[in-house]
């Protein structure tokens, strides 16, 4: 699931949605309250239950080589990584996609994020993501499955590799 020309996504569990106020999540940094969007390229991010903790990581132009192939694998361009509890909840959420217009927003620092600081009304009514395996499959994303992501993790903030995190918190402790 991508956004189309002129839109960003927004994931959730909820279908029943009409539109989205800006507001101040319990865990953010940020003290500005938002409306969150993703666009195509971080969309990848979202396909995962929303309390699912993910290590990502991905080549850039700036990564070297070593390290794409140390920590991605030959040929691999982007991995996601997720504990093995997590697996049956990745297999039985289902995800839901929200398009909504590009033009309220802005990107959020390193453009990880979009932002909109007014109300914005979804495009049209939620859409089902589907199978979260086969978006993976079909993205060519390759997701691995472990049983503790500190240590790949730590890897990877330490490389060349783009790299993102989300709900780390979630995760198991550090040993």
């Amino acid at each position: 699931m991508r956004p189309g020309l002129g839109e960003l996504l927004h994931f959730s569990e909820d279908p029943t949605l009409t539109v989205f106020h800006p507001h101040v999540a319990p865990t953010a940094h940020e003290t500005t309250a938002y409306v969150w969007a993703v666009d195509a390229h971080h969309s990848p991010s979202y396909w995962f239950p929303r309390q699912c903790p993910r290590a990502m990581a991905w080549t850039t132009p700036e990564t070297d080589p070593a390290d794409a192939v140390r920590l991605l694998g030959p040929a691999t361009t982007r991995v996601h990584v997720i504990e093995y509890d997590w697996l049956p909840p990745l297999q039985t959420t289902t995800l839901y996609a929200y398009r909504l217009p590009a033009a309220p927003f802005h990107p959020l620092d390193d453009g990880h994020a979009h932002v909109a600081t007014t109300t914005v009304e979804p495009l049209g009514p939620a859409e089902p993501v589907g199978d979260l395996l086969t978006a993976h499959r079909d993205a060519a994303i390759d997701l691995r499955l472990t049983t503790d992501l500190w240590p790949w993790w730590d890897q990877v903030t330490a490389s060349t590799l783009g790299f993102s995190g989300i709900r780390l918190r979630n995760a198991r402790p550090r040993p």
